[in-house]
């Protein structure tokens, strides 16, 4: 049989204060109040729980069965919400980063020391990988993309340097039979060596000048 949480703690504070008006002084409730609450929930027990005299309030040998189980049991409620206030107080918990294997080696190494000594209660877990995945499926709570491979309906602020720079390399005997690019676009008419991602995809052209951008969960109807 269900019985309304309030009821039940509107009781327990009353058999515990052994009277009415005791009880309403400390739970803030007025004395008219844990009465009724207490009726309502004799009632819908079918038992009486009180015995009521005008000098005392006592349980019954029902009420004490019932405190017996009821009060450990409010207690735990009390005590696991207890826990989760602590996330509302400043941040803590796991933090679950996806991120490519490029920024996690030239980002995050000047991001991620000043975070963790900022907010001590978090543990940062890093998954790095150059494939395109959603990272909300995957498990994750945020990452890090570059402007080119950024969904659309991400939430994302820049971080990092706003310009990445690579160095080109050839072999003397390559240059002398092709010639010395005099600008990065002459590149896209070189034999080049090209990364490709784990999906099969090319890199976008112009890609190493994108910032890198952090980027969390989706919007949801906003």
């Amino acid at each position: 049989m269900k019985a309304d949480l309030a009821d039940l703690n509107a009781f327990l504070a009353v058999a515990k204060a052994r009277g009415f008006r005791d009880a309403a002084r400390g739970t803030g409730s007025g004395a008219s109040t844990l009465s009724e609450a207490v009726r309502r929930l004799e009632a819908r027990l079918g038992v009486r729980l009180l015995h009521r005299t005008t000098r005392s309030v006592t349980p019954t040998e029902a009420g004490m069965r019932l405190i017996e189980r009821l009060a450990p049991a409010l207690g735990e409620g009390a005590a696991a919400l207890d826990v989760v206030d602590r996330y509302r107080d400043r941040p803590a918990g796991a933090l679950r980063l996806n991120v490519p294997v490029s920024a996690a080696r030239l980002v995050l190494p000047a991001i991620l020391p000043g975070f963790l000594a900022a907010y001590p209660d978090i543990e940062v877990e890093i998954v790095a990988e150059d494939g395109f995945v959603d990272m909300i499926a995957s498990g994750c709570d945020a990452g890090i993309r570059y402007d080119e491979r950024l969904e659309q309906d991400m939430i994302a602020v820049p971080i990092g340097p706003r310009v990445q720079r690579f160095a080109t390399t050839a072999a003397p005997a390559y240059l002398a039979a092709r010639g010395r690019p005099a600008h990065p676009r002459d590149l896209l008419d070189h034999r080049c060596l090209t990364a490709r991602f784990t999906s099969g995809a090319l890199p976008a052209r112009g890609s190493s000048s994108a910032p890198a951008r952090s980027c969390g969960s989706r919007r949801r109807g906003r």
